[in-house]
């Protein structure tokens, strides 16, 4: 098992090495091109998001759709992830990890609006899409469809439910030491409850809790960055100069050189908003749409508020705290952002802890939905509710037991799920630029399919 383990880590290693973070990052320059810059649109994005779109085919509104690929997306990697890539890699992480959130606006654009171009109806009502249709519609490729399902089918229960569950009960054990069996039964319950209600009921419970979540933790930030406002400019002034100069580091941080800086920035950066990946997508097909362009501004503004917001505010609570407070060990990426938000009288831990339980309850939900949706493009849906009681009970099983080795499956597996929806969106961008023209270029947003 031990050898097992080291194997995963190394290949974890190389996937999230230079190669996939070119691959994944000239995506984003080559699409962001490509499209002339998506980006200029974001408040339009953020104003669709917001905006009904009525008498139009979908399961959830587009906002609902927004909520679940936030839910999947806004989680610990947004807390945990960059607090390792500054402790890994400076200061001026955070500036590469915040460039990967502005570059990949336009990726997530373009997974958006191929879901819905590609997507299907099937029997009952229900709107079917994500990269595996794309794939086989757009490129005719039904067999690396599949391998991307069986990716993210895998990675379903990685990511989604067993690394979630033992964050939120590794969380309340240490906190309020609550016995890791009980936590695990209740947030099976809660799952239960939620996902077998299927796609409206998890977006209706994302749509609550997602902006209530993100609030609650941006507030805390503010909170932190208000205490620690003698310190706020020169935090930033180091991070940029830490991004570009390997000298800049100061503070009681260690100089490191500009490639660790980037490698670790936009490894994290990459990661946590997802955009490539080809998850979110997934559930940008089920939203109730006039056409595509429409949903792939709204899914383009998730990774707008997950990186380039929620990220790049944690960053700078993490520098800033660490230059106000020289006594935190930066060193330690596990610790770090508890240690900042502990600066924050009475309230810290109980900031930090909603956040970290919040978040991964509802990235379980969301990841859910994306793996029963694989699984069903393999093998219908008769296979959909083995699928989902062995989800629920893969969430018990990660709350009690160890995963590092869990933990290694799930990165290998999100690395691989980039690949096959990456080859989509380069090999069909000729379909992504005459949809676009179609309806954003010559302003027809509010036209229908």
């Amino acid at each position: 098992m031990d050898q097992i383990n080291t194997f995963l880590q190394t290949l974890s290693g190389l996937l999230w090495g230079w190669p996939m973070i070119i691959l994944l990052l000239g995506t984003h320059i080559f699409l962001t091109i490509r499209l002339r810059f998506p980006q200029r649109k974001i408040l339009t994005a953020i104003k669709l998001s917001v905006t009904r779109d009525k008498g139009t085919g979908g399961d959830v509104s587009q906002f609902g759709a927004l909520a679940m690929a936030l839910a999947a997306t806004i989680g610990t990697g947004n807390i945990i992830g960059v607090a390792t890539a500054v402790a890994m890699g400076g200061p001026g992480a955070v500036f590469w990890c915040w460039l990967t959130g502005v570059l990949g606006i336009a990726t997530k654009y373009a997974e958006g609006l191929l879901a819905v171009k590609y997507r299907v109806k099937a029997g009952d009502g229900r709107m079917l899409g994500g990269p595996m249709y794309a794939i086989e519609r757009g490129l005719g490729w039904k067999w690396l469809a599949v391998l991307f399902s069986v990716f993210t089918i895998v990675a379903s229960f990685g990511i989604g439910s067993t690394v979630q569950a033992n964050a939120i009960s590794t969380m309340l054990y240490s906190t309020w030491s609550l016995p890791p069996y009980v936590t695990g039964g209740v947030i099976m319950l809660l799952s239960a409850a939620v996902v077998l209600g299927g796609v409206k009921s998890i977006a209706r419970m994302c749509g609550l809790l997602v902006p209530l979540m993100a609030l609650f933790y941006i507030l805390g930030c503010v909170y932190i960055l208000c205490l620690n406002y003698q310190y706020l400019v020169p935090a930033i002034d180091l991070i940029l100069r830490s991004a570009f100069t390997p000298e800049a580091a100061g503070g009681g941080f260690v100089g490191s050189s500009v490639l660790i800086a980037a490698r670790y920035g936009l490894a994290r950066g990459l990661f946590s908003n997802e955009s490539g990946l080809g998850s979110a997508p997934i559930v940008a097909a089920a939203a109730k749409t006039r056409n595509p362009v429409r949903q792939a501004l709204v899914s383009s503004s998730g990774t707008f508020w997950d990186t380039v917001v929620i990220c790049a505010m944690t960053g700078i609570v993490i520098v800033s705290s660490i230059l106000a407070y020289p006594d935190i060990d930066y060193q330690n990426g596990a610790e770090l952002t508890k240690v900042a938000f502990s600066k924050i009288p009475v309230l810290g831990s109980l900031v930090m802890s909603v956040g970290m339980i919040t978040f991964a309850f509802t990235t379980i939900l969301g990841w859910c939905y994306y793996g029963e949706r694989a699984i069903e493009y393999i093998g219908g849906q008769r296979v959909t509710k083995l699928y989902l009681s062995i989800y629920i009970l893969s969430i018990f099983a990660g709350s009690v037991g160890s995963l590092s080795l869990v933990w290694n499956v799930a990165d290998c597996f999100n690395a691989l799920m980039a690949i096959p929806n990456l080859i989509s969106l380069l090999m069909l961008n000729g379909v992504l630029v005459r949809e676009t023209r179609k309806y954003l270029w010559e302003n027809r947003l509010d036209h229908e399919m």
